[in-house]
Formats: structure tokens, sequence, C-alpha cells
């Protein structure tokens, strides 16, 4: 199946569906330092373009994809962010819900935040959607469920043209793990340390975390330990002196990429990108999914089981 990938960062959506076993084909992306990451690790062109302004869509039906994917930036919508919609990151939203209307690819997957799912632009974004002809499936994952040590929730959005609605739920939900994934579970003692400091975004909660359970969302923040830093009752040690912050390198075992991922760039931008990034593992959970659903012969039935669950016309 050919797939390109919108708003690519530095290629987590790309990698895991590669990974799932996917042709990419190609990319888009218009934040240089990411592109630079990409090109470093992919042989498939990546393409410089500000997505939100499009009057020509054959650069994307040239490449005749299958399959698009993207994860439109979320910054509006985000628990990090202002929280405004219409700040006009938001509307990148309804940029890729017009990309796909006028591409008509088969199938398409959005991923984004889980406070998307509050927005009027999601709900616009639905309905573009569905006047092009397309079944939508969406659910809230937790990446720890799917393979990866962190707890990150992302929606996603699976589209597939003349499909019902609801038609992947069935894979989506039965293919989770039963337990969450620690790091310790998907890297073993490899760190050196058991404990590790994460900024938090208020002394209200906890800055201290064990490497036996799911990492916190990583975010595009990495600092040390501050001198002033009071326990909190959640910690799970009292001697700091244990505790240190992950390096760069550390915080993208967590986000899954392999340690053969070549990164390049100053600090600043790296953490940020890595931040940003879709966890390669989620996106791989994501597709073989999809490639479940394709190669089973009884998909019609079980998909009527999950059909009326959500009223995605309604939101």
């Amino acid at each position: 199946m050919r797939v390109i990938d919108l708003f690519a960062g530095c290629g987590g959506l790309s990698l895991g569906f590669q990974s799932a076993g996917y042709e990419i084909v190609g990319a888009f992306e218009n934040w240089k330092p990411a592109i630079d990451i990409y090109k470093a690790n992919f042989s498939h062109p990546v393409f410089e373009k500000d997505l939100s302004k499009i009057a020509d869509y054959s650069v994307f039906s040239a490449l005749e994809p299958d399959m698009i994917i993207g994860g439109p930036p979320c910054q509006d919508f985000s628990s990090a962010g202002k929280r405004n919609e219409d700040n006009g990151r938001g509307d990148l939203t309804i940029n890729f819900a017009e990309i796909i209307s006028n591409v008509r690819p088969e199938w398409f997957v959005m991923e984004n935040v889980e406070r998307i799912l509050k927005t009027q632009k999601l709900k616009q974004a639905r309905k573009i959607f569905i006047d092009a002809g397309y079944g939508l499936s969406e659910i809230v994952l937790d990446a720890s469920y799917c393979g990866v040590p962190q707890m990150r929730k992302r929606y996603i959005l699976v589209g597939k043209l003349h499909e019902t609605n609801h038609f992947l739920d069935y894979y989506l939900i039965k293919n989770q793990s039963k337990k969450q994934m620690s790091i310790y579970d998907y890297l073993g003692n490899s760190l050196g340390t058991e404990y590790y400091y994460r900024h938090p975004r208020s002394y209200a909660r906890r800055g201290i975390f064990s490497i036996y359970e799911p990492s916190p969302t990583v975010r595009g923040v990495n600092r040390p330990i501050p001198k002033g830093y009071t326990r909190h009752n959640g910690d799970p040690i009292d001697d700091l002196s244990k505790a240190r912050p992950l390096t760069t390198k550390e915080r993208t075992y967590i986000q899954t990429f392999p340690e053969s991922f070549k990164w390049i760039g100053n600090k600043t931008e790296l953490e940020q990108i890595i931040g940003n990034s879709v966890p390669v593992n989620l996106a791989k959970f994501v597709g073989s999914c999809i490639k479940e659903y394709i190669n089973d012969s009884n998909r019609k039935e079980k998909t009527a089981h999950y059909a009326g669950m959500l009223d995605f016309e309604n939101g």
C-alpha cells in the first residue's frame, strides 16, 4: 500500500507504518530542523511545504497514494498550549481534511491529542470526511497498551472510502495489551538508573518516576532537577541523588525510536521534535490493525458488532 505522510515531523508515523509493512512514498513537512532529521533516516522524498496554503492538490495525487497519514500540529488543542482552537494551528486539521477529500485515497489516518474531541474543528473535519464518502473509526489510545513504555493518550481517526462507521473498532480494541508497558519491560536496566526526573507542569505534580512504570507523556521540555525541588508525596524515593533527568537520546527510546535512528540539530530543537513525535510503536500498532482488518475474511461480522457505538455525525 502506497502511503504519504503529512505534517510528518521527524518521521514517527512514517517509521511506524513502514515497520508494519507499508510503502512510504513521500512526506510533507514545513519545519527545516524536522526535515533534516527525516531526510537522514528515509530514502523516499520529503517535501518542504506549507500545508495551510494548498491551491493545487496534484502534488499529492501525483504520488498515487492508497493511504494518507498525518498528525496536524496540535498546539492549539493541547493541554500544554493555550487551548484556543482558533489561534490558527487548529485550522491545519481542516486543511488535512480538505486534502483528503480532494485527493480521495482509499484510506487515511489522522493522529492528534485527546483534547481535539472537545473542539469544533474536529466536528468540521468529520463532516468533510463523511461528505467525501469515508466511513470513520475513532478511538483514544493510551500508547502504554500499544507497545510503548509511555502513558501518552492520542486520538486516532481512521477513514476508509465507502465503508461503514466503526469498521476498525474491533481491531483497535482487541489488539491492545492487557497491561501497561513499563520502561523496564521495554528497555530493561539499560538506562543505568531506576529513577528519573521529568519536569512537571506545576509543582503540585510529582517529578520523580520509576522505570518499573510507564513514563508520563514525553514533552518538548527536558530540564535538570531544580535546586529548590521539594519532594512530592507521589515521588517513589526520598533521596533525589538517586534520580536524574533522561538524556535527549534516552527520550527517543521512550518514543520507541530505534537506537540506529539519526538525530541532527541543537538540543532545544531536538527536545521539541522528540516531544512532538508520534511514538513509532503506536503508529505501527495502528498500521498493523488496518492490515489485520484487510486480511480478515470475517471483518464484516466484526464491524457489525461495534456499529452504532458512537454517533460520529453528531460528535
